[in-house]
């Protein structure tokens, strides 16, 4: 089996938020600006999502020949975007790309949600390095993050149905990822209350 390599921790940030800033980044640049390729007509949107894909695969790709380890995680990501990026661009319809976060929560909910239904937090097999919690613990946060995802795929339906492309963008970049990050950020009487007490060893 293929040991897991440490990197540099700025590098893999890079890897792992570099493509989706770049995303972003060319939205901003070609949002107004349609295409002409092969006698149709492709607005900014998709000619970006087209550059996205590969620029994923390779960025995550990378990561692995580095790390020697890609987490379930991430391999069902860049699959979904590579299938629903790739629906977009093929049938011109920028509808696919958007639907690919609801999928993608709505399957990490169902994962976590099975795992809980058996009296298991699958979370603490991904995150159990970086924050030693007793079982009990793992089961409340598993909960929490479970119920947010299954919020967040609710969230992403409402916001590309009812709302502008360029909202649309803005929300997967930075509001996606901020909802997850502020969960964690207000976990603190948790982690303190279920922290392992490694003094009694």
């Amino acid at each position: 089996m293929a040991k897991t390599r440490e990197i540099n921790p700025m590098l893999k940030a890079g890897l792992e938020l570099g493509p989706v800033l770049a995303f972003f980044v060319a939205y901003l640049l070609l949002k107004d600006r349609v295409f002409e390729i092969g006698g149709t007509a492709y607005e900014g949107f998709i000619v970006v999502t087209a550059g996205f894909i590969p620029v994923m695969v390779a960025a995550t790709a990378l990561l692995w020949k580095l790390t020697g380890h890609l987490s379930r995680m991430q391999v069902v990501t860049v699959v979904l975007i590579v299938v629903f990026g790739g629906l977009s661009v093929w049938l011109n319809d920028e509808r696919f790309f958007k639907m690919k976060p609801t999928l993608i929560y709505l399957l990490f909910g169902a994962v976590l949600g099975i795992g809980l239904l058996r009296g298991e937090s699958y979370l603490r097999a991904v995150m159990e390095g970086l924050m030693p919690l007793r079982q009990e613990g793992w089961m409340i946060l598993t909960r929490r993050v479970t119920a947010l995802f299954f919020a967040l795929a609710v969230l992403n339906e409402i916001v590309w149905r009812t709302m502008s492309t360029e909202i649309w963008v803005y929300f997967k970049t930075f509001g996606l990822t901020a909802a997850l990050f502020l969960l964690f950020m207000v976990q603190g009487k948790l982690f303190s209350d279920y922290a392992l007490d490694e003094e009694k060893s």
